[in-house]
């Protein structure tokens, strides 16, 4: 441990340093690029945090920044032991935070994926037919009505951009027309599938008994059951909409980007689900709504699914 006149002496010598290198940056010119260069590192930066606002991830860079600070006290006071324990730490620092923030840098990129960027195409993709999906969203509605008055519990996915590949993997593969009847015995209370997920796309219920990821969120309600943790979940990691109904209770629930939306009507439900997956792109103006309404309830106070 050195004494104190060489501790300052050393502190001074770095405020020194660090003062030059500061009125160096400035005395000279910048060339126009790096007025840029430094914009994207702003922006990334920002993006960063935003995308680590709110979650468990802001615990762990907090963690993170207090493990730099203890870094530079040890090298500030030379403690060469312990300098050499944080140097294999700090070598393999991106793997460790690669592994830490997984989750957080998967979503960065699925919604890079979901953006307007993604509606560049080399080739055509098939739109869905307009009719077939409509026709499917009201035959959905009906269903998950009577549901409702039954209290039979449901978990029905709409697949958008983002494909659900792996998710249907898990399931029974039917790739049949959505009708009343159908969905109606999948769910019937004691069927193979009842316990699982069913997956529509462009209109067509493409798998049933899927098992869908539950949500990462570690302050939930302790009364959200299985169910509605597993549509936040799949709201959590795409851009599905994801409707839910409870056993319990018989209410209706909608899962979308990350927030859940409780107790809603059948009428709003309709509406929500044919201005998303009806609408042309960049629109959609409910989602804004679907925001202010769950910013204060993300969790809902709803009650226990099997």
């Amino acid at each position: 441990m050195p004494d104190n006149g060489s501790f300052w002496a050393d502190a001074l010598s770095f405020l020194q340093r660090a003062w030059a290198i500061l009125l160096s940056l400035f005395s000279r010119p910048v060339p126009f690029n790096d007025y840029f260069d430094i914009l994207l590192v702003g922006l990334i930066i920002y993006g960063a945090v935003r995308l680590l606002r709110e979650t468990r991830s802001v615990q762990l860079l907090k963690g993170f920044f207090v493990v730099v600070a203890v870094w530079g006290l040890i090298n500030l006071f030379r403690m060469n032991a312990s300098r050499t324990l944080f140097d294999q730490f700090f070598n393999n620092l991106v793997i460790l935070l690669m592994i830490l923030f997984q989750p957080e840098i998967r979503s960065m990129f699925e919604r890079v994926g979901r953006s307007n960027v993604s509606s560049f195409r080399f080739l055509p993709s098939r739109e869905p037919d307009q009719t077939e999906l409509g026709d499917a969203i009201r035959q959905i509605v009906e269903t998950v009505s009577d549901f409702s008055e039954e209290q039979v519990g449901a978990l029905i996915v709409f697949e958008q951009e983002t494909m659900l590949r792996e998710i249907i993997k898990t399931g029974t593969v039917l790739d049949a027309r959505v009708t009343r009847q159908l969905v109606s015995s999948v769910f019937f209370p004691n069927s193979p599938l009842h316990d699982g997920a069913v997956i529509l796309r462009r209109g067509s219920l493409v798998a049933a008994g899927c098992i869908l990821p539950l949500s990462q969120i570690v302050d939930l309600e302790q009364k959200l059951g299985t169910r509605h943790r597993a549509a936040l979940g799949m709201s959590e990691q795409s851009d599905a909409m994801v409707v839910v109904v409870s056993e319990e209770t018989g209410q209706i629930s909608l899962a979308y980007k990350g927030h859940l939306r409780r107790e809603i009507a059948l009428a709003e439900l309709e509406e929500r689900l044919r201005g998303e997956l009806l609408a042309p792109p960049k629109t959609g103006k409910w989602r804004e709504r679907l925001h202010e309404a769950t910013r204060k309830q993300p969790g809902g106070s709803d009650e226990s699914d099997k």
